[in-house]
């Protein structure tokens, strides 16, 4: 299956079909967009893919750099957060002030200060695991290629278990939310009850879905279960 709207992408026997969408805005609401889109195509032992950053900018997750004002804090800790190969993370101004936001001023201060000593002793991400996962999901401006989010931070998306129980009462399939990224990084951030979260994983870890224009941030498998 390929066409202007669907993208047949096939892994060890399984089918991965992308689904091409606008580009979404706050607001949007992420259940019809997927009725929209993939609709038509989805039956009940599937289990659909949203992309966690997607999700987000619908419950305008996405800051406009242009609204915020680093404070002297992020202006100061972003300095001390390690380069990761998968993105930069909080090792900018702007996202470390989205973390203060969202998890808090003290929290992401002892969370460095922490940090900063166990990786003198050779331990690395302790940042990320104090400061919790919220703080971990957010992307820095330039992460996303596309207008208007090149120049946005984009958090993490809001209650996302909730979101994927809503999606399955509605759309009576599996749902999973993920956050992958194009050097192997694969996590299912929240996922409805019968979806095998390990093989998951693995089958999205080629990110086929894309993290630059293609506009594909939803993903059907088609009649994926357990081995």
């Amino acid at each position: 299956m390929q066409s202007g709207r669907y993208i047949k992408k096939e892994k060890n026997g399984v089918n991965r079909i992308l689904v091409k969408t606008h580009v979404l805005e706050p607001g949007e609401d992420i259940v019809e967009i997927i009725k929209r889109y993939a609709g038509s195509i989805i039956e009940p032992e599937d289990i659909v893919v949203i992309g966690e950053s997607a999700l987000a900018i619908t419950q305008g997750r996405a800051i406009p750099i242009k609204c915020m004002r680093p404070s002297l804090l992020a202006r100061v800790l972003w300095r001390f957060v390690r380069k990761v190969p998968y993105g930069t993370g909080l090792r900018n101004p702007y996202s470390m002030q989205a973390a203060i936001d969202e998890i808090g001023a003290i929290r992401v201060l002892f969370a460095a200060v922490l940090g900063g000593i166990t990786r003198l002793l050779g331990r690395k991400g302790d940042f990320y695991r104090i400061s919790g996962r919220q703080a971990a999901m957010i992307d820095a401006p330039h992460t996303s290629p596309i207008p208007p989010y090149d120049e946005c931070v984009i958090k993490g998306p809001k209650e996302p278990e909730r979101v994927v129980k809503r999606i399955k009462r509605v759309l009576d399939t599996e749902v999973a939310v993920m956050d992958i990224n194009d050097i192997g990084g694969s996590w299912v951030i929240a996922a409805t009850e019968k979806v095998p979260i390990k093989e998951l994983e693995e089958l999205m870890r080629d990110n086929p879905m894309g993290q630059g224009t293609e506009l594909t941030p939803i993903c059907v498998i088609k009649k994926f279960t357990k081995k």
